[in-house]
């Protein structure tokens, strides 16, 4: 099978889409496919490889960390790509990537899938506020709407995001395909070597969260909860891993809350090591977003070992609700510190979500959601294939 992927996004900027691509299009070359990626520029660079056309790419209004790909750069890649004679293109992302991609398409005759990451429903309004939530959400929904209908076929990360679909009026078929993990990546770190570097005691009782930092991750319900807990744990350390527009509000917050000392900004981490190592740090991951269609970081951090207090919305519920290696805790300042602290004061219960978690983040295995997509992509070109044979017959 021979795939091209589409997105508006891609390393080195790190968010969950960057990694579901590099983990499918790892997979899947693993498994015999080949796949090229079209992705933008980026103005820190990025190192040239053979399976990626990097293509020109704008600053994005009100979201620095983003870019927006020039459509006519893409389009004039399209001899290469005849020449590479794809079977199916995987659009990825909703904006320059989806236009560009079911045009492609078209032009090269091939079928369309698009993965649904983001809930923008719970997303937008954050960055357009001088509209109305009310009409944000109308706005998302006929827009998720009219993009799925356009392909013939979406991938949707977690069962919750399907239902969400189809209450849009989604009528293209839905796959629920996550993101799998490659466990592999996740047998190193060294968390007292992590503490160490950072100056962190031993003893410290260490809080994390890990993504991007931004107004739909409900960090700042977070700090609450580690106000609540600093009441019983003076020395309790929350450490916020990653970068994004509401660090700034952040970091005001913290100041106001007087948490300067319990609250640590550690920006950006580098996943093969330096990450490993802060995930290995923590006694306690803690969640609470509204908008994730996965929460592949809670998956990570079972991997390694981290037992995870987290409320369950979206796509997080099929990672929470069984409540191995999780605790689900109500977005309630006072449930989720109380979740928090039997964690830290419980070692029995601790040691015992450490083991389950691990073994929970192994049935998520990357091989095995590889495979499915390949097989969404094999039925959509023997359907196009069927399609296209000409009638036989004697008239």
């Amino acid at each position: 099978m021979r795939v091209l992927m589409i997105s508006d996004v891609y390393a080195p900027r790190v968010n969950g889409v960057s990694t579901s691509i590099l983990t499918f299009q790892q997979e899947l070359a693993a498994q015999g496919h080949y796949v090229h990626i079209i992705a933008p520029e980026y103005p820190a660079g990025h190192v040239a490889e053979a399976h990626i056309s990097r293509v020109p790419s704008r600053y994005v209004l009100m979201d620095p960390e983003d870019r927006l790909m020039k459509s006519g750069k893409i389009q004039a890649l399209l001899p290469q790509l005849r020449e590479l004679q794809f079977d199916v293109i995987h659009i990825q992302t909703p904006f320059a990537a989806h236009y560009a991609g079911l045009k492609l398409a078209r032009q090269l005759g091939i079928p369309t899938v698009e993965t649904y990451h983001t809930f923008f429903e719970e997303y937008l309004y954050h960055y357009v506020p001088l509209l109305p939530k009310p009409v944000t959400r109308s706005i998302t929904r006929s827009f998720s709407r009219s993009q799925c209908n356009a392909v013939d076929a979406v991938i949707a990360p977690s069962s919750a995001m399907s239902k969400v679909l189809l209450q849009y009026g989604c009528t293209t078929p839905i796959h629920i395909v996550p993101t799998g993990l490659q466990m592999a990546k996740f047998e190193a770190g060294n968390g007292a070597c992590f503490r160490a570097r950072h100056d962190i005691p031993e003893d410290r009782p260490l809080l994390l969260h890990v993504g991007r930092v931004a107004h739909e991750k409900n960090i700042e319900f977070l700090l609450g909860v580690v106000a609540r807990l600093r009441k019983e744990r003076p020395e309790i350390l929350f450490l916020i891993c990653g970068e994004g527009p509401a660090r700034a509000n952040l970091e005001q917050q913290v100041a106001s809350m007087g948490l300067g000392e319990n609250v640590m900004f550690v920006g950006y981490l580098d996943r093969e090591t330096e990450l490993l190592d802060c995930y290995r740090a923590a006694d306690v991951f803690m969640f609470a977003s509204r908008t994730e269609t996965q929460g592949l970081v809670l998956l990570e951090a079972m991997a390694l070992g981290v037992p995870v207090v987290s409320t369950a919305v979206m796509g997080t519920i099929d990672i929470v609700s069984p409540q191995r290696g999780a605790l689900e805790a109500q977005e309630d300042t006072e449930d989720f510190a109380a979740k928090v602290a039997r964690v830290l004061y419980d070692r029995a219960l601790s040691v015992t979500m450490s083991a389950e978690g691990r073994t929970f983040a192994q049935t998520w295995s990357a091989p095995a959601t590889a495979k499915r997509v390949a097989d969404i992509y094999r039925d959509l070109v023997d359907s196009k294939s069927t399609q296209l044979e000409p009638a036989t017959g004697i008239s």
